[in-house]
């Protein structure tokens, strides 16, 4: 859920001049080491962003391959009991254009008509969808968000949201027999350019096809929360959803002012939720996207979201969960405004290099631009909008504290805030008891951020819960959560129901991993020669150490890790912590993470007894898997990588053998996705995602982390782990201290 700021994984790899005609690489160098002032006065932004044309709200996909898809079940428009066609096209689901050429202007028109909103509005990213919780009455509490551009947009009246749905009519899903065709052929889209469906009547968009006894139609004033830009303004629009779960899932139609109707499901009452899982969702410096776009996709960023997108077609998610690098932001450090301060070479220089009003200006203009760039493009923008979403700090304190440094921290943190969890604290405050997000919890202020923590604890279903751990806000070198934070996590988990059978701790990194330890050591020693070597920018070896404080390239990276030797001793504590939670309260506690660009399973489980056989893991309550999905888009790490951590996977570690705790790694992947046998069991160096489910009939709940078969084809092979419900005797503290949410 969380971003690092500074992570040292660059996502841009293109730059375009204000005209947006593409540019030479060495042309790109030369700007960003030399920038020039425009006529105004003003750089030109490494990334600029313009309107969306309406048709293009909601993401769209590249063109489909040969041979349209038929139109699904679920776009259908032929419900209008106001509109007739011909006999002869009643039955089908795509017209020809011969068959559209027979008809009258006003029927072409009825058909064709594609919904636009009333009072218009310019979108400049959006709609953004957000689950925040189902409280103890069953009604589900969620977000959407718009940002819209001022100078294009209409706003007497307010925009206003207008959402739909009917608990009387079940919900169809599209199983597929056999995979046929591209992972992108998903079937039409409102939003798809490229789209050959047949457009949403006016009757169906504002609520009148096939609606049941039940249906229900509800509006949701406009609230503005920020307001962006200089001397253009953009607005950010917040609307909250209020649905009263029904006895089955149901499909939810929204519209912005009436325009484009886009949709998502909420599960039904008693049902646990199905959702899937992701992170790193970028490139690193210097990896081509190229080589990841299979034949038929536009971009290698796509592939990978495609598939998820056709899982989601097949069976809705009901929430996307993010796991960390949601977007890469080191691009911030080409902005023009900011070559200077990149450019002095000594640390202390960096440190005292003072904050002007134009580095500032630059700093929010990156970030706003790189948001909306990044969560308005390809399949990614599509599953914001149709599934709810639900490095900085590992540096020294002088570093962290310094004034350019601190404001990248502090405006990074602001804008996370705004664009993924649509918080803004000078409007909604740092109350949790009396906040606009029922699963939020306020931690302490941060050390560098200016904001204090925001961690989250959502309900995933009546055996399911999911705790967002902020790991960011409050992060130092030698810390990753305050005492505060803990204490507050802590309280809010023993209040969850006793119907909660299952606990997944969402932390953006591993905490169950293979130790690096070593390297740790070597990049730390001041008698490294290749980082002294670095400083002095020797032997071309200046790429080795970071641009900030000129320490080896990777030791923040390996800081920030939880097993890292400065956050070892508050790993050890917290996973204690979780495991006697999970003994009283009966709850099965599971981690989620990402950020290491392959996926991984490790556990924690009870040391064996030589005298005694090993505790069956559903009596164990250490039983923790940390189910490792990274990542979606980037780049898997070398070969040569992949081979040391999996040759350190296969160690049993003894740092919580005091706590009666073992700690491995689960042999998953013991073939590849092709079926050949491989011998790297522990470690997958693919791009993945993961699709995790409650197993109503055991009590199971079930990680599939979907591998790409092959890079950049769209269609990935499943390995399934599942963790069992808690079967250890309940505690008696645990059902005294039991309350609802």
């Amino acid at each position: 859920m969380l971003i690092g700021v500074l992570k040292k994984q660059v996502s841009l790899r293109t730059f375009s001049y204000a005209d947006d005609r593409p540019i030479s690489y060495r042309q790109e160098e030369e700007y960003f080491t030399s920038p020039r002032r425009g006529a105004d006065g003003r750089f030109t932004p490494v990334e600029q962003v313009r309107p969306i044309d309406e048709q293009f709200i909601g993401g769209f996909l590249p063109p489909p391959s040969p041979g349209p898809p038929p139109l699904p079940a679920k776009d259908d428009i032929y419900n209008d009991p106001t509109f007739r066609l011909p006999d002869e096209i009643k039955s089908q689901k795509s017209i020809s254009s011969s068959q559209l050429s027979r008809l009258s202007a006003v029927e072409r028109s009825r058909i064709l008509r594609v919904a636009r909103m009333e009072p218009h509005l310019m979108f400049m990213v959006g709609p953004l969808l957000k689950y925040d919780t189902t409280d103890e009455h069953g009604i589900w509490h969620g977000a959407l968000l718009i940002v819209t551009a001022d100078s294009s947009s209409t706003y007497e009246p307010h925009p206003t949201l207008t959402y739909q749905y009917d608990p009387d009519k079940l919900t169809r899903h599209h199983k597929r027999k056999t995979f046929e065709g591209k992972s992108f052929d998903l079937g039409p889209h409102p939003a798809d350019p490229h789209s050959t469906s047949l457009s949403l009547s006016a009757s169906q968009i504002n609520g009148h096809a096939s609606s049941g006894p039940n249906f229900t139609s509800e509006q949701s004033p406009a609230q503005e929360i920020w307001l962006e830009g200089k001397p253009l303004t953009f607005t950010f629009w917040r609307f909250m959803i209020h649905i009263p779960l029904g006895p089955n899932e149901m499909k939810v139609a929204y519209s912005i002012n009436h325009g484009q109707q886009l949709h998502f499901f909420v599960p039904g009452r008693n049902q646990n939720m199905r959702w899937a899982s992701y992170s790193c969702n970028g490139f690193s410096a210097g990896v081509n996207p190229d080589d990841f776009r299979g034949p038929g996709f536009q971009s290698g960023f796509d592939p990978c979201w495609l598939d998820l997108l056709a899982h989601h077609h097949e069976e809705p998610f009901h929430v996307l969960v993010g796991g960390g690098d949601q977007l890469y932001c080191d691009g911030l450090t080409r902005e023009p405004e900011l070559q200077e301060w990149v450019a002095k070479l000594k640390p202390e220089e960096k440190q005292n290099y003072q904050l002007t009003d134009e580095i500032l200006e630059a700093i929010d203009r990156f970030y706003f631009n790189h948001y909306c760039q990044v969560f308005r493009s390809g399949a990614f923008a599509r599953a914001n909008c149709s599934m709810q979403i639900d490095g900085f700090g590992s540096y020294p304190d002088d570093l962290q504290n310094s004034p350019i440094f601190r404001t990248i921290g502090t405006r990074g943190y602001f804008f996370f805030l705004l664009f993924q969890c649509f918080i803004n604290v000078d409007v909604d405050g740092v109350d949790d008891k009396n906040h606009i997000n029922r699963s939020i919890i306020i931690g302490a202020p941060g050390p560098y951020v200016g904001f204090p923590s925001h961690s989250f604890l959502g309900y995933l279903g009546p055996q399911t819960s999911i705790l967002l751990l902020d790991c960011r806000a409050e992060r130092k070198k030698d810390q990753v959560c305050s005492p505060l934070e803990y204490e507050k996590v802590f309280a809010r988990l023993h209040q969850l129901p006793s119907t909660v059978e299952h606990l997944v701790v969402q932390i953006g990194i591993p905490i169950a991993y293979p130790r690096m330890v070593a390297l740790e050591k070597i990049l730390e020693s001041k008698y490294n020669p290749l980082v002294a070597l670095g400083r002095n920018g020797s032997l071309g070896l200046s790429g080795f150490v970071n641009k900030f404080n000129a320490e080896a390239e990777l030791l923040d990276d390996l800081n920030d890790h939880w097993t890292s030797r400065t956050h070892k001793q508050e790993r050890n504590w917290f996973i204690s912590q979780l495991q006697e939670f999970a003994k009283v309260k009966h709850i099965r506690v599971s981690f989620l993470s990402g950020d290491v660009h392959c996926s991984a399973v490790g556990v924690f489980k009870s040391l064996k007894d030589k005298n005694n056989p090993e505790v069956p893991s559903p009596l164990d309550y250490r039983y923790m898997l940390n189910v490792v999905t990274s990542a979606i888009v980037n780049t898997p790490p070398p070969g040569g990588v992949i081979k040391l951590v999996a040759s350190l996977a296969g160690k049993t570690h003894k740092t919580m053998h005091k706590s009666q705790t073992d700690e491995t790694m689960l042999p998953l992947f013991t073939k590849d996705p092709d079926g050949s046998n491989r011998g790297q069991k522990y470690i997958m160096g693919r791009r993945n995602w993961c699709i995790t489910t409650y197993d109503e009939s055991t009590g199971d709940l079930s990680f599939d982390i979907r591998v790409e078969i092959e890079k950049g084809i769209g269609q990935t092979q499943g390995y399934m782990v599942r963790t069992p419900p808690p079967r250890w005797e309940r505690s008696l503290a645990a059902t005294l201290s039991t309350s609802p949410l």
